[in-house]
């Protein structure tokens, strides 16, 4: 069984130690290792990396375009330190960017960064950077992790100035959350620093380098909980303030003024928000010396999500509109239609009387009548010859052998097209193209028959659409041979505010297209239990892709918590054998 809990940094209080990621490490792409790879490699680091009197062995010489498993193409190298290399590859089975910490089989750390990447991939929480590969081959072990290029790292948000309440409230909210479900599952982050922590454009939060960051750099401790929420704690306060809880620079941020000690954020910051600033004292090591000293510490992540938790919800800050420009009125609006005022305005003026509309005279009276009698003969003689013409189609077609078909009797009879049945099912398999399965084991479950069997998806925590986060889910299902395909029967295991479901036709059980290339069947939303799409038009293909693009919200059961998420008890598809 995997190591379930590496260390993390060990947090100095008043002792005059180093504090935790004391130094102004800048994150690099992958949050591992920062730019000060040199200066680490030969003094202590606040995070326990190596003294002058360990050594390592060479991190693997390798280059750009080398490949591992036939499969994960090396681009760049954006770590290099203590032995191990970090790279930003490409998947070219699934075509995507990805991730690969990459170390020697003799490396001292290989087998704990083995155990803590294994066990990482295990807990499938989808607020963490998923690890999707852990592998010792020729001499290498190598580490394939999710690959984000369109998040950005707290350490850019940071620079670009402190956050408002409602944005550090999410943050910390969020973050807090997840480290308390994995150290549930036994697993410690131990380096949760802002390159760590990433915000996608949807504004959630995730956090990579879980148990395998510390696993790399050799960091343990003695109360992984304890380091992990005062992590949070820093995360916050740098949030709320723009500056680092601790005297020494870091991260680009400026730390305390010496000699102070730790001020509460509402101190160094004008406007702070005075429940977030406790908060913030109650996570980071100060034996909870909040604003009123009235609060007890948080010294795990369930206690600080809790204690968040019970906070007045933070709203949104209203959007600002720009005002329109004021209504401007005319002379036209205000009755003079354009002419300057008359002198005397209060002079009872002469009536003129106003000549007749120009139809209103008895020559365009006349001309009216005369108008509408030609109109009313076009329009005779119009509906005569379309009737003539529709007569004509009706006896022309009665004589067209393409139109009718011979009975066993030998009668003529309308022509029927064939009636759609149930087309069976040879096998079928998770469609997966971002490499974030959801349960494999369970894809069969969705064609036994069996109603009280299902697949089911992984929880999320925005929705019911799962985009951007996650462009959907789905299943491919092989009929066999080519089939006429019309339509679908979706039995699903929960019902609520909404379920989006697609079907495509595509060209195998692993296709390459994308799914905007794809030929869409059908599609339908529903809330309830069970969903039947239509197509218009039959398609003609073996393979059919059932995708989810949006889920209900759903209460947590012995499977899965509470989220958004969806599970498939019984499909069954429509349609005919093409001639």
């Amino acid at each position: 069984m995997a190591e379930r809990s590496t260390a993390a940094v060990d947090v100095a209080a008043d002792s005059g130690d180093e504090p935790l990621t004391a130094k102004a490490d800048e994150a690099t792409t992958d949050g591992t290792a920062e730019a000060q790879d040199a200066a680490d490699t030969d003094s202590q680091g606040e995070d326990g990396g190596q003294t002058a009197s360990e050594t390592y062995p060479a991190a693997p010489d390798l280059h750009s375009g080398h490949r591992l498993a036939r499969r994960y193409r090396l681009e760049e190298c954006v770590t290099r330190l203590d032995g191990f290399s970090s790279w930003r590859a490409v998947d070219e089975k699934l075509r995507r960017a990805v991730g690969v910490h990459l170390l020697t089989a003799d490396h001292p750390r290989a087998r704990s960064v083995l155990a803590a990447a294994r066990s990482a991939a295990l807990l499938g929480d989808p607020r963490f950077v998923q690890v999707l590969d852990a592998v010792e081959e020729d001499d290498l072990v190598y580490v394939v992790h999710e690959w984000l290029p369109d998040a950005t790292e707290l350490t850019a948000l940071f620079g670009a100035g402190p956050m408002d309440a409602h944005d550090a409230y999410q943050l910390v909210s969020q973050v807090s959350q997840a480290m308390a479900a994995a150290h549930r599952e036994g697993l410690a982050h131990l380096r949760l620093t802002p390159g760590a922590v990433l915000r996608s454009s949807s504004g959630q939060y995730r956090i990579r380098g879980l148990a395998v960051n510390a696993a790399l750099r050799g960091i343990t401790s003695d109360g992984p909980q304890r380091a992990d929420t005062e992590a949070i704690g820093a995360l916050l306060y740098a949030a709320l303030t723009q500056r680092w809880p601790y005297e020494s620079d870091a991260y680009g941020l400026t730390g305390l003024p010496k000699g102070i000690g730790l001020l509460p954020p509402d101190q160094v910051r004008a406007g702070v928000h005075r429940g977030l600033s406790e908060i913030a004292m109650r996570a980071l090591a100060n034996d909870g010396a909040t604003a009123s000293r009235q609060e007890q510490p948080c010294t795990t992540p369930d206690e600080l999500a809790k204690a968040v938790a019970a906070m007045p919800r933070i709203r949104p800050p209203e959007p600002v509109f720009t005002a329109p420009p004021e209504y401007q009125r005319t002379t036209y609006q205000q009755g003079t239609y354009g002419r300057p005022a008359m002198p005397g305005a209060g002079v009872t003026q002469p009536v003129v009387p106003v000549p007749p509309a120009p139809l209103q005279s008895r020559t365009g009276r006349a001309l009216k009548w005369a108008v509408s009698a030609l109109l009313i003969a076009a329009l005779g003689l119009g509906s005569w010859q379309l009737a003539e013409t529709l007569i004509d189609r009706n006896n022309n077609s009665s004589d067209d052998p393409g139109t009718t078909q011979t009975n066993p009797d030998g009668e003529k009879g309308d022509a029927k097209q064939a009636t759609p049945k149930i087309l069976p099912i040879r096998t079928a398999s998770e469609f997966y193209p971002d490499g974030s399965p959801q349960n494999i084991d369970g894809v069969t479950s969705t064609y036994d028959k069996d109603r009280t069997s299902f697949w089911r998806t992984k929880t999320y925590y925005d929705g019911p659409v799962l985009a951007p986060f996650k462009k959907g889910v789905g299943i491919i299902y092989d009929l066999g041979s080519p089939q006429n395909v019309s339509g679908a029967s979706i039995a699903l295991r929960y019902g609520g505010d909404h379920t989006s479901i697609s079907l495509y036709a595509v060209d195998s059980l692993t296709p390459v297209k994308p799914i905007t290339s794809l030929r869409k069947i059908a599609e339908s939303t529903t809330s309830t239990t069970l969903m039947k799409p239509q197509a218009k038009t039959p398609v003609e293909s073996r393979y059919v892709l059932l995708w989810i693009t949006a889920a209900p919200y759903a209460d947590g059961d012995q499977y899965s918590q509470a989220g958004y998420k969806q599970g498939i008890t019984d499909v069954s598809f429509l349609g005919t054998s093409p001639h």
